[in-house]
Order: structure tokens, then sequence, then C-alpha cells
């Protein structure tokens, strides 16, 4: 999965399931440069033989498709090789830190012994990344600004986990700091969706799946970690409503209203079907294949 390439996130919180994002934009350390890293989103996680993948892949294993300068052979051809999940992973940047810092420049091949550990430190590290993008966009959040204390003392402890070394890194619980920054990010979505009048609706982790949601109305709900797949959204109005870690695969978004989508990134829009009238924050594009 290495070189450029859209992506796909998972809520953050235990149990479930994913440089500008959602409204506010972040850091360019948290966007994926895959030339400095070693390819580790083509080894370490599994593929199951699906929609999204052609083959079997055990993980810790290279895909056959890496070549030994660490990039996708197949990478302007992915989806038609059958390979769209490898279009909407995101690291957050995770691979290049694991690559550059935490290992200092040594790869895998070079150095062999570093295999293992390298592949095992990558989904702590993608963890904490996550939460720092998502971290980074809840501190430009003006209704959550009483917040931004807490908020920037999370990123900033968030951060400094990231520097540590492998062995730390192995022995951190990330699922706790998970659900710590978890429950901070959710008051900040709360604190936002409180100013959007009336009632709003409440379909977290709900099964939406293939759901007619044709020009709903659906300003200010939260949909964390929601369903999605293949819904019907065309037309909808999802302005300031919280789609972290919400599942748009094959979502229809045309004409939808996304500005000021909470946590909204740009592997969800990756993930979903769109067209010139959806309606995106600044900081994210219109996928190049709507």
């Amino acid at each position: 999965m290495s070189e450029n390439r859209e992506r796909t996130q998972t809520e953050p919180e235990p149990g479930s399931g994913p440089e500008a994002a959602g409204s506010g934009g972040g850091p360019a350390a948290l966007r994926a440069d895959c030339g400095s890293c070693f390819a580790l989103c083509c080894v370490v996680p599994a593929f199951s033989a699906s929609v999204d993948f052609a083959i079997n892949k055990n993980a810790g294993q290279a895909c056959p498709n890496l070549q030994q300068d660490f990039r996708c052979g197949i990478h302007t051809r992915l989806r038609d090789k059958g390979f769209r999940g490898c279009t909407v992973y995101d690291c957050f940047g995770a691979g290049q830190k694991v690559s550059q810092l935490t290992f200092g420049g040594q790869d895998w091949r070079q150095a062999p012994r570093t295999a293992q550990q390298m592949f095992q430190v990558f989904p702590a590290m993608r963890d904490l990344h996550e939460l720092l993008w998502y971290l980074t966009e809840a501190l430009t959040l003006r209704p959550a600004r009483s917040l931004h204390a807490e908020l920037g003392a999370a990123l900033e402890e968030t951060e400094r986990l990231t520097r540590y070394n492998p062995e730390l890194l192995l022995e951190l619980d990330v699922p706790a700091h998970r659900s710590d920054v978890n429950a901070l990010l959710l008051r900040a979505s709360e604190l936002v969706r409180a100013e959007v009048r009336g009632k709003k609706k409440d379909r977290r982790g709900a099964d939406l799946i293939g759901a007619r949601l044709k020009g709903a109305d659906l300003r200010g709900a939260n949909l964390r970690g929601a369903y999605l797949i293949g819904a019907d959204l065309s037309g909808a109005d999802l302005r300031t409503a919280d789609v972290i870690g919400a599942d748009f695969r094959d979502a229809d978004l045309r004409g939808a209203d996304l500005t000021g989508a909470i946590f909204l990134i740009q592997s969800q829009l990756d993930a979903a079907r769109g067209d010139a009238g959806t309606k995106l924050p600044p900081a994210l594009s219109h996928p190049e294949r709507w």
C-alpha cells in the first residue's frame, strides 16, 4: 500500500472497528510520506481476499506487489487489480515516524533483526498519530474553546509518547490512552453540536448499511462509528455532524453538504461516491475518481 493513496480509519475508542483534516487542517507530519517509509502498510496488515483485496496475505508478510525499492508495482492500477483496500488506508504519518525516527532510517530488509519489532511498533504508532490528527482538529473548533487547554495537553502528551523508543512503545497501553482521548474528543464534539438548534439524531455505531437517507437533515447528528456502507446520502445535510470513524464505503454523497462536519477525513471521502456538487470543508478535496 505504498505511494500516495486514499485512506480509511476507525473510531478512536475501545472495541470499535479509523495534512489537513476535517474542518481545521493538520500538520504535515500527520500526512503519509511514503517516500520516507519502508512500506510498512504493505507488510504489517493482513489481507483477506474480498472486494477490497484480490489475495490473502498474512500479517508481517510483504505484499507480492511490493518492489525492492519499497514502491508498489501496481500503484496506478490498484483498483483495477482488485486492491481497493490499499487505496483507502491512512497511516497518518506513522510510517515515516517509525522508519526514520523510531528506527533511525534502518530498514527491515537491510537489518532483518529489526523487522519483527518494527512491525509490532507500527500499529501502536499509527493509533497515536490518528489521535494526534483528531486532537489537532479539535483545537480549531471554536465552540470547544473551553476545552482547548485539555486538548492541548492531550496533544502534547500523545506527541511525547510517539517519541518513545521501540521497547517503551510496545509497553504502552495504547487502548487506555485512546479511550481517555476519545472521551475528550466527544466532549468537544458535544459542544460544537450543541449549537445546532432542535433535536439531533444520535446514530452512534448504528447499522445504516444501505440506508435510504437521501436529503436527510443530519445537522449536528452523532454518527460516530456508524456503518454507512452503501447508504444513499445524496443531497443530505451533514453540516456539524460528528462522523469520526463512520464507514462511508460506497456511500452516495452526491450533492451532500459536509461543510463543517466534525472529524471528517480525506480517506472517508476516498471510500465513498460523490460528485462536483458534494460540498466539503475547505481542507478536504474531491477525489479524482469522483
